[in-house]
């Protein structure tokens, strides 16, 4: 028997978790929301990437750190405002190097985020809900229910509360928490607990500055949006943050899709397909997207499935991501053997496409895809997914 280990720790909470400032919290705003907050309070825009950069480039969270900004205007959004993310409330470390925090929202809820290192890069897998409303049967975070959706602040403090925790001789020393030559989190993926395009607008903002030379600077196919295929925000967000895309499609016909991602039945497979064709035509610098199909034992893993994944892929600028099923508590699936996922990758390959075994990370402290929980308070809660005409 093999025991697997990991490290375990547990962070006090403080009281003040649970209470709602009345202070405007800054640390969601983008370069455009920033200098829209500074005019409004009679200053000059410029002050903006001052702010922005204290915050995202050097992990600030005291208005009084920031030695370029007169004194007057230090005391003013000391009062008026704040940086405030949610509190790192327990972090494991698995065998492989994964790290996964479970971090506090207000009114009782918590949400996972996942850093995964590796030789020449680390990526770090941000949520974008409390939970999720599309009820895929394979997904863990999806048995939990739905209670909200993250806000811009909630969702862009992963990747700063990360950075902090990353980089802990940076902060102490004032150095920049995010340096552009020395990253830590080179990669962001929008895999985390949530259907990202479902929380449209505050994905969107997070977006914004993960990308801004102000404040993270990624490129954008080191930013990566895996969604299961809402049609009208999947075609909105090519007008508005074009980033690498991944397609939660897991099936490769309606039949079997409508039972494992109940969205399919609103966005059927041909409409999701022509909106991926839609978001890369006219861009010869998006090469391909990349599509995510976990493999379930007796379901949709047999040698006709992989021929059919073949014939529904052809002529798309694709890659497929064969993920091997983690199991969870009180789930109805096993995981496809590895004879059989390399049979489906092997028929995948003949037919002319780039078919990766994704390797499964941090299996032992439940942070491998689909594994995602959280707390989610108040489970009773919808959101209504609506057809656009």
């Amino acid at each position: 028997m093999v025991f697997l280990c990991y490290i375990y720790k547990v962070l006090p909470m403080t009281s003040s978790l649970n209470k709602v400032s009345e202070k405007t919290n800054l640390l969601g705003y983008d370069l455009a929301h920033m200098k829209a907050f500074f005019t409004k309070i009679g200053e000059k825009p410029f002050r903006a990437v001052q702010v922005l950069k204290w915050i995202h480039q050097f992990g600030a969270d005291d208005f009084s750190q920031m030695t370029n900004v007169s004194q007057d205007l230090r005391k003013k959004l000391s009062d008026i405002a704040e940086i405030r993310p949610p509190e790192i409330i327990a972090e494991q470390k698995a065998s492989d190097g994964t790290i996964k925090w479970l971090m506090h929202l207000e009114g009782g809820n918590s949400i996972e985020t996942v850093f995964i290192p590796e030789d020449n890069r680390g990526t770090l897998c941000v949520s974008s809900q409390v939970g999720c409303a599309l009820d895929c049967g394979f997904c863990s975070t999806a048995k939990q229910g739905f209670n909200r959706n993250l806000t811009s602040s909630e969702i862009i403090a992963q990747l700063w509360v990360a950075n902090r925790a990353l980089n802990p001789l940076a902060q102490a020393e004032h150095g920049k928490v995010q340096d552009s030559k020395n990253r830590v989190i080179t990669n962001v993926v929008l895999m985390g607990m949530g259907e990202p395009l479902l929380n449209f607008d505050n994905v969107v903002e997070a977006i914004h500055l993960m990308l801004e030379d102000h404040a993270y600077g990624l490129s954008k196919r080191r930013v990566t949006l895996s969604t299961a295929g809402v049609v009208p925000a999947l075609k909105r967000l090519r007008e508005e943050c074009d980033v690498s895309l991944a397609i939660s499609l897991h099936a490769p016909n309606d039949e079997i899709r409508n039972k494992i991602v109940p969205l399919n039945k609103k966005y059927p497979i041909k409409e999701l397909l022509e909106a991926c064709q839609h978001y890369f035509s006219g861009d010869t610098k998006k090469k391909q997207f990349t599509i995510e199909y976990v493999m379930l034992a007796g379901i949709n893993d047999s040698e006709k499935n992989a021929r059919e994944l073949a014939s529904l892929l052809k002529k798309l600028p694709c890659k497929i991501n064969l993920i091997p099923f983690n199991p969870f508590p009180n789930s109805e699936f096993d995981c496809s053997k590895m004879q059989t996922i390399n049979r489906f990758k092997d028929i995948l390959y003949k037919a002319g496409y780039v078919a990766v075994i994704r390797k499964t990370r941090g299996e032992d402290i439940d942070a491998a895809c689909g594994q995602l929980a959280g707390k989610v308070k108040d489970k009773s809660r919808r959101i209504k997914i609506v057809k656009a005409e």
